[in-house]
């Protein structure tokens, strides 16, 4: 197990670790319910320095990885970025990533464990390109602050809000609302492309005395509402447009040097406290990303999934850009046919109250007595409007993300669900649980 950088640093906050795909992470910290409370309704602060991160630099960076992904990367500006999907030649997937097209290099953030996988199948497509994969995670470690007063923390640690240069421009003629650069009052400085990341996958580069180079990047990892457009929007837009069409702070990414990763740590976790949030741990966080129907590569898709099945089309796929691997197949899809089955969420149902276990993914899926699709994950939600039944709504309930084939998967549609403890009804909801 690869073990966390700041494996003491959590330890002595009393966190509980466990490992995922080979990578240790904070379980919790004593009280995830807590901590579940803090993501949903003040800020929470998580260590996902487990997470894979490599960056691709050289001159031909923007043109190659264009040709390898789903979404428009020839598009991103300095100082944006995308979500997007890595497929094979059958447009089947093999990682979803997070692009930011910063000033020299592509930085691509993606699950645990993939970083070798991701870096031979990028070169083995490098062929007279002038473009090198670096392995991120010996010099950069990962923090994010998640929730609805996630900008509250992030301003008062003091890296942005204040001294914000306009970086390559001369400020006498700058636009007279924006700030004028000025000096920290602990004497850093900090530079910056924008005055604040206002839009999912914006960044801004800190430059501090002390902690060195941070990149600041609006990620909002637990909010799934900018997602949803119509088909014939999906049509009409490339998913650069789409995304510039909104606006959220809900979450905040910190690529940060791994010296200084203990240092902002406590910074960003005291800040929490403030509001009343507090560090996180992963049962928190999978739990909320469940509750919004975000999937997770490797468990709600995996190298047998179209992203056409996954949910993650709207975000994840242009149809408007030029040639990639795979684009023909998913092309093909999109335009002439339909998938034969989709991701759905799945409100479990408890029998008499008899307690039963959450299914395993794999768990089957029937429908008048034909199977029809299994389950991929699945949690107890504490949230008091998951919309479960029979319990009150302020108990919480059983909830369940799964495919479920073209011909049963219309919301309201009642499933049976067969796992090795019994059977249960499991009824299809919309998405996300929790809004």
């Amino acid at each position: 197990m690869i073990p966390l950088q700041l494996h003491e640093f959590h330890h002595r906050l009393g966190a509980q670790f466990a490992e995922l795909n080979g990578a240790e992470v904070v379980n919790d910290y004593g009280d995830w319910l807590a901590e579940h409370a803090a993501l949903r309704e003040n800020a929470g602060v998580l260590d996902l320095s487990f997470r894979g991160r490599i960056c691709l630099v050289g001159k031909d960076r923007v043109r190659f990885l264009h040709g390898q992904v789903t979404n428009d990367v020839k598009k991103l500006p300095v100082g944006s970025g995308c979500y997007a999907a890595l497929v094979t030649a059958r447009g089947k997937m093999e990682s979803d990533l997070n692009i930011f097209c910063l000033r020299d290099e592509l930085l691509l953030d993606f699950e645990p464990e993939l970083t070798g996988k991701i870096s031979q199948r990028l070169e083995k497509f490098i062929v007279a390109d002038d473009v090198q994969i670096v392995d991120a995670a010996p010099h950069y470690g990962l923090l994010s602050v998640q929730g609805l007063k996630a900008e509250a923390v992030i301003r008062a640690v003091g890296l942005v809000g204040w001294g914000e240069r306009l970086s390559g421009r001369n400020q006498a003629k700058a636009d007279p609302r924006e700030p004028r650069a000025q000096a920290n009052p602990d004497g850093s400085s900090v530079v910056s492309p924008h005055q604040f990341p206002a839009k999912p996958y914006d960044s801004v580069k800190i430059s501090d005395a002390t902690l060195g180079e941070i990149y600041l990047m609006n990620s909002p990892r637990l909010d799934s509402s900018w997602w949803g457009e119509t088909p014939s929007s999906l049509n009409q837009k490339s998913g650069l447009e789409r995304l510039s069409a909104h606006s959220k702070t809900n979450g905040f990414d910190l690529f940060i040097p791994n010296s200084s990763l203990g240092t902002v740590a406590d910074k960003l976790i005291a800040a929490a406290k403030q509001i009343g949030g507090c560090a996180a741990g992963w049962q928190a966080f999978e739990t909320a990303c469940i509750e919004a129907g975000i999937p997770r590569f490797g468990v709600d898709m995996d190298e047998t999934n179209l992203p056409l099945e996954c949910g993650i089309e709207n975000r994840a796929v242009s149809y408007s850009k030029g040639c990639y691997i795979g684009q023909e197949v998913i092309n093909r899809v999109h335009s002439f046919g339909h998938v034969t089955r989709e991701l759905r969420g799945l409100r479990l149902a408890d029998p008499a109250n008899a307690g039963l276990p959450l299914p395993r993914r794999g768990d089957k899926l029937f429908h008048n007595n034909k199977e029809i699709g299994y389950v991929t994950s699945a949690v107890k939600s504490p949230s008091p409007n998951a919309p479960v039944a029979p319990k009150p709504q302020s108990e919480g309930g059983n909830i369940a993300l799964g495919y479920v084939r073209r011909e049963a998967n219309q919301i309201g549609t009642e499933l049976t669900l067969r796992t090795a403890a019994g059977e249960r009804s499991a009824k299809i909801v919309e998405l996300p649980f929790v809004r």
